[in-house]
């Protein structure tokens, strides 16, 4: 166990969990940016691409195939990672999950207080209508999913070239102005403006817990480079 993180988490009374793709690897669930000779031979776009506002719609069937095939994962469990954050709301002790991604399984683990900053694969809306489905409708369908109105359905993702939800932005940064702990893990930092968020925190603990390095290292009070659900796994 890291002793000073435990340390650290004992002492906290508002902890903040920013996380991204590194956070649900272990739940089975792969970076969609990391391409593989699989993806190479089925697709002809990269991921940024096919994720596009502008893909979407002038390619609504290509953005599908890809969607149904790399983004949806109904199985997938939480880990040590998502259920010790759970622990911590349920204790008292966590503001908030501020996350990048987009897979429910936070809440799935129990969280309560989580700013999705992408959106969530289980939400799905008419973009003429407005009307609800759930992933099922989503998964289990073939083509271009259409609502009984006719129009198209959309994930509720955020897309490239897709603005962040104002509310979530909101809840997120007013979550880690108040944290007197800010835990990052399982992201680069490299995607924007989600990554500038962390600017916000004004304290004196800020932990990163990523196997590579990233551009915000030297502001980092503590730095662990093991994977995220082994360290969590082992704090209090």
């Amino acid at each position: 166990m890291n002793e000073t993180l435990a340390s650290w988490i004992r002492e906290s009374k508002r902890i903040v969990f920013f996380g991204g793709a590194g956070v649900s690897t272990e739940s089975g669930i792969p970076d969609f940016r990391s391409v593989d000779g699989l993806y190479n031979q089925q697709y002809d776009y990269p991921p940024e691409t096919i994720l596009s506002h502008t893909f979407f719609m002038r390619r609504p069937e290509e953005f599908f195939r890809f969607y149904r095939n790399k983004m949806l994962f109904p199985d997938a469990e939480p880990n040590a990672a998502h259920k010790k954050l759970a622990q911590w709301e349920s204790e008292g002790k966590l503001l908030g999950v501020v996350t990048q991604n987009i897979d429910g399984l936070h809440q799935k683990a129990g969280s309560k207080r989580v700013y999705e900053l992408h959106g969530s694969v289980l939400r799905n809306y008419c973009t003429r209508c407005g009307k609800f489905y759930d992933m099922a409708y989503i998964r289990e369908g073939a083509g271009v999913p259409k609502c009984e109105c006719g129009g198209t359905i959309k994930p509720d993702v955020v897309l490239y070239e897709e603005s962040l939800n104002g509310e979530v932005i909101q809840g997120a940064c007013a979550a880690i102005e108040q944290a007197d702990l800010l835990i990052i893990g399982g992201t680069s930092l490299s995607v924007y403006p989600a990554a500038s968020f962390i600017d916000l925190y004004r304290g004196s603990r800020l932990v990163l817990v990523n196997m590579s390095p990233t551009p915000r290292d030297s502001r980092a009070d503590l730095i662990i480079r093991e994977p995220i659900g082994r360290v969590f796994a082992e704090l209090p």
